[in-house]
């Protein structure tokens, strides 16, 4: 019995690389003479390890730099889920290979994997406290000069978070839909956030991130126009039990982005660029208007709140801090 299972295994191995014209046996031995896969090699821990490259001598940089890079790994992780979502459940591996397609959205994949993204957004949330605690005020005020005109804000992950989870309206300045490709990188919501304080003109920071991500942002922009998550709830077929669960977590992950987060983020902007008087913050964005949630009202899925919860929209969080 044991041989028959290994035979079947052999001949699917056999059909799998009989496409790349090699016989199997050329695999088999260099499965034979190739070493052990060890941990460190499979994560590319060596290299992992190296990719942090502070400006300054500051301890605390080295804190900054690595609390970001985790942040955008579960940004990826976020937008891995949102893919499929979008996609039905299609996964296609980079040799071409299709490991699986719903025609339709099922509930339970939904619910799954909207519970992955709030799971990783909770974590994000609560991490913060390394930005916020983490870090001593003395050597940020310091290292930060280093980092001019970088800034947070040119996370392009969190932006396609953003396009893949909701219409383009909801992200707009007008609240307004848009054809040209102009319209669309111009009316961002966030475009207003990194404007110079004083002069109202567009930071360095601003119009290099759009010379680099324009493009990838407006073909994504219209590529989700009916894929973001949005309209996929809206296609779902479930019962109503159903549909309240998923709604549920829709409010959920909407308060995670749209409210918690950005709270978390403000409120390390205020420890570190509070001081006495306003501070600029890196990139020149006017982080005391673009951050707070009651100032953005970005709303993913404005048709499950009440005209109430979206006019107190991020406030009664921002009483908490």
């Amino acid at each position: 019995m044991r041989h028959k299972h290994l035979e079947e295994k052999l001949e699917k191995l056999i059909e799998k690389y009989s496409t790349t014209g090699q016989d199997i046996s050329s695999y088999l031995e260099g499965l034979l003479y190739s070493d052990y896969l060890s941990y460190w090699d499979y994560i590319n821990l060596d290299t992992l390890l190296t990719l942090q490259a502070p400006k300054t001598d500051f301890p605390d940089e080295n804190i900054f730099i690595i609390y970001h890079q985790i942040t955008e790994l579960y940004f990826k992780l976020i937008i891995e889920e949102l893919k499929q979502i979008s996609n039905n459940g299609k996964i296609i591996k980079d040799n071409g290979q299709d490991l699986g397609w719903n025609k339709k959205l099922s509930f339970s994949f939904l619910k799954e994997r909207l519970e992955r993204i709030i799971r990783y957004m909770k974590i994000l949330i609560n991490s913060f406290d390394i930005m916020i605690e983490g870090m001593t005020k003395q050597e940020f005020t310091k290292f930060r000069m280093s980092l001019l005109p970088g800034s947070g804000f040119q996370s392009a992950q969190f932006r396609i978070i953003e396009i893949y989870s909701t219409s383009f309206k909801n992200l707009s300045l007008n609240n307004k839909s848009t054809k040209t490709d102009k319209n669309i990188i111009e009316n961002f919501y966030w475009s207003k956030g990194a404007t110079e304080i004083d002069s109202g003109k567009k930071t360095y920071t601003l119009t290099q991130f759009q010379k680099k991500y324009s493009s990838q942002l407006i073909s994504l922009t219209k590529k989700l126009k009916k894929k973001n998550l949005w309209e996929k709830f809206k296609e779902v077929q479930i019962n109503n039990e159903e549909k309240k669960e998923i709604i549920n977590l829709l409010k959920e992950y909407d308060l995670c982005v749209n409210v918690k987060w950005k709270l978390a983020h403000f409120k390390s902007a205020v420890k570190y660029l509070k001081a006495s008087g306003i501070i600029k913050a890196t990139g020149g964005t006017n982080w005391q208007k673009y951050l707070p949630p009651r100032f953005q009202k970005i709303i993913f899925f404005p048709q499950l709140w009440t005209k109430e919860e979206k006019k107190e929209w991020g406030i009664s969080w921002l009483k908490k801090l």
